[in-house]
């Protein structure tokens, strides 16, 4: 079973996330266990204080060291990856994720206000992770995002294993060829009849031909990788 942990400054936002669909049967299957924490329960005062002005002047509040470094000695052990979500990460990907599914232990600290105290980067930290080149209000919603994609490829969470090796960014590093489903023809716009044909070395070629089409018009980056 995967353990995962989050340090964050607001606890509730990942009730929904997390209690529902895929994520809520992978933990109740137990192949997952996620557990949010509170970041304030490692502070020292009666407020809670897990932020101070910057040294040197300059706008917004930044995050403190010492409640980050209680909480990881408490929570982390041999086995744990540490992961701070951040604008300023390795934009998050396909391989990331495959990466860090297969470890045991993560432990994910969101941040939030104007930035996070640099000795935290430089000794408590094994890896910085952003979802995309843009600024949200914290760490909590990219924290959702790669726990999401995370906890998806953990063996036994989707059942078949194949869904994930044909999807977009699998194995051929292509996007996923178009699906269709019932009914066959709607306002006269029809299903590809290869897809009817019941010939399934066919309708093979017929989605790998498909997958390097889109992948072409789409994403032609992924093509040059």
């Amino acid at each position: 079973m995967m353990k995962i942990d989050i340090l964050t400054l607001f606890p509730e936002m990942f009730q929904g996330p997390f209690d529902e669909s895929i994520i809520k049967r992978a933990q109740k299957k137990k192949l997952v266990e996620i557990k949010i924490h509170d970041l304030r329960e490692w502070t020292d005062d009666k407020r809670g204080t897990v932020d101070n002005r910057p040294f040197g002047g300059g706008t917004g509040m930044v995050l403190m060291i010492k409640p980050i470094d209680k909480a990881l000695k408490e929570l982390k052990t041999e086995k744990t990856k540490v992961i701070f979500l951040d604008p300023k990460g390795k934009v998050f990907n396909q391989k990331m994720s495959k990466k860090l599914a297969k470890n045991k232990h993560l432990i994910f600290i969101c941040g939030h206000y104007e930035d996070i105290d640099q000795r935290v980067r430089e000794h408590l930290i094994d890896e910085e992770i952003s979802i995309g080149d843009y600024i949200l209000t914290g760490g909590e919603l990219p924290a959702m995002v790669v726990i999401d994609t995370i906890t998806r490829l953990i063996p036994g969470v989707l059942g078949k294993e194949q869904a994930t090796k044909e999807e977009s960014f699998g194995q051929q590093g292509l996007l996923e060829y178009p699906q269709y489903t019932r009914p066959a023809k709607f306002k006269g716009w029809r299903v590809p009849e290869v897809l009817l044909s019941g010939d399934h070395q066919k309708i093979k070629k017929w989605r790998e031909k498909k997958a390097m089409e889109v992948t072409q018009k789409q994403r032609p980056d992924l093509l040059k990788r």
